[in-house]
Parts: C-alpha cells; sequence; structure tokens
C-alpha cells in the first residue's frame, strides 16, 4: 500500500504510480502489508530536506528515508520525497517523458528503501 501526497500543481498519476510500485514488490517478493509514503516536493522543500539530511545544498530529484515502523496492520517502510520540478527538468535533458522520469525515481527511491530490510 503506498499514500501520496502531491500539491494540485503538480500533474501526477498516482494511478501509474501505484501499479508501478506493486509490480515492483511483487518481483522483489516482498510482502503486501507494507506501507510506503511518497510525496512530490518543490524545490525549496528539497533543498531543505537534502541540507538537513545529507549536509547537501542542492535540490535532489529523489530522496528516501527508511522507517520500518510497525503500524497496526501494517508496516511503514519509509518514505520517498521526488522532487517534481527537478524531474521536469530531468525529463527535458533526457527527451524523455516526465511520467517516465517520476517512474525512474521512484524505483531508485524503493531499490534504496528495501536494501535496508
Amino acid at each position: 500500500m503506498i499514500n501520496i501526497f502531491s500539491s494540485s500543481r503538480y500533474k501526477i498519476n498516482k494511478e501509474k504510480i501505484k501499479k508501478s510500485t506493486d509490480e515492483f514488490f511483487l518481483a522483489k517478493k516482498i510482502e503486501k502489508n507494507i506501507l510506503v509514503n511518497i510525496a512530490f516536493i518543490g524545490k525549496n522543500k528539497m533543498k531543505y530536506l537534502s541540507l538537513n539530511y545529507k549536509n547537501e545544498n542542492i535540490a535532489l530529484p529523489v530522496l528516501s528515508f527508511f522507517y520500518n515502523e510497525k503500524q497496526e496492520d501494517k508496516i511503514l517502510l519509509g518514505e520517498i520525497f521526488i522532487c517534481y520540478p527537478q524531474a521536469v527538468l530531468l525529463a527535458a535533458e533526457r527527451n524523455k517523458k516526465v511520467d517516465e522520469i517520476i517512474n525512474n525515481l521512484l524505483i531508485h527511491g524503493l531499490e534504496n528503501l528495501i536494501k535496508n530490510l
């Protein structure tokens, strides 16, 4: 299960994100009671998180935090923060669709979370 948080100004395909996440967990044979929060944020918020948690004064495209905390009948694996403006820039630089870049960033964040299991 995933929770997606986003500003209305960001064009996010929530169904595609949920499908990619489900497929990722299925391929990795990870149980279904896992919960992941995914937040789409702007450059300023990402720069703040990067500076405070990684000592990097830049807006990273993606940042993940591993928790592995039990919440009722689920396990909160962690949170993934995706910087939407950075995804748009990467898409333009690589001549790709924004959805494709977001999916790549999502998979990268999920990989980082499960390596801690």
